[in-house]
């Protein structure tokens, strides 16, 4: 298994879980659970590879992906804990998964054909229009609307840096890496310091 396969995994199973326990705080049952977690895990994925021809879409007879989402959602259901306790964590397995998300849309558009300016608009709906599909179900506001989120300005950032350092000598791996911290850096950093875009 190479490293952005592994970033692909890893970010499906994160979101995963994001949206099973986004499910929970409305007090959905297990098979509401699998359904917000599927959404949340597959959908930036998909709306990426329709817009790019790609067929069939990436999760179609990935039996390893499937298994990562019920896993997560099983996973949460397991859990007991008062609900209000999983805003943090579902704060964190978001941030997790955007810099995931981005990283592997970006790597997949360039795989097919898409010049840096697009590859870098996938890399932001894969990693953001799988949420803003779950908080949908869910009836919230999405976190990708929201005003003073940093949240598809963070991926834009992190995919730009993405970008950047392919244009010079990084090792590919590391520069996967640098995408994914920064992404979560920025995100964090502008959640903490309650940093926002102007009004329009």
């Amino acid at each position: 298994m190479n490293f952005l396969t592994f970033i692909t995994y890893a970010g499906i199973f994160v979101f995963a879980l994001t949206g099973a326990f986004k499910a929970r705080t409305y007090k959905m049952d297990v098979f509401g659970g699998i359904v917000v977690a599927f959404v949340t895990a597959y959908g930036g994925g998909t709306v990426r590879d329709l817009l790019l021809g790609i067929k069939p879409v990436n999760w179609i007879n990935d039996n390893i992906a499937f298994i990562l989402v019920s896993a997560g959602t099983f996973f949460t259901f397991l859990l007991k804990e008062n609900v209000n306790k999983f805003k943090r964590t579902i704060f964190y397995t978001d941030v997790i998964g955007l810099g995931f998300f981005t990283a592997w849309g970006i790597e997949v558009a360039q795989r097919s054909g898409a010049n840096d300016l697009y590859a870098l608009v996938m890399g932001v709906i894969t990693a953001t229009f799988g949420g803003l599909c779950g908080d949908i179900i869910c009836n919230s506001i999405p976190n990708l609307l929201k005003r003073g989120e940093l949240y598809a300005t963070a991926c834009a950032i992190g995919g730009a840096a993405y970008l950047f350092c392919e244009r010079i000598p990084v090792e590919h791996n590391y520069n996967l890496l640098l995408c994914i911290l920064v992404v979560a850096g920025v995100r964090i950093y502008s959640k903490r310091k309650r940093l926002m875009l102007p009004d329009i």
